[in-house]
């Protein structure tokens, strides 16, 4: 979340992602730093995942990320 706010602070477009598990993580950290950075939240878990599958689940988040990327623009 430091990265993402950091980002957006020098002008940067970014989109914050992370596993589902950390919804409520995010929020607390985006409050406390006082940002509200675009977020895309992916299936957990990630570590356990065979290449193949990351490929399926980054296939599957592309046009939601392209699509959080874009939307301001």
């Amino acid at each position: 979340m430091h990265d993402i706010a950091d980002l957006e602070g020098r002008g940067l477009v970014g989109v914050f992602v992370a596993s589902d598990v950390f919804v409520d993580a995010a929020v607390a950290q985006s409050l406390s730093l006082g940002v509200s950075p675009a977020r895309l939240f992916v299936p957990h878990p990630i570590q356990d995942r065979t290449d193949d599958e990351m490929r399926t689940l980054a296939d599957d988040a592309v046009e939601l990320l392209v699509a959080r990327l874009t939307r301001s623009c």
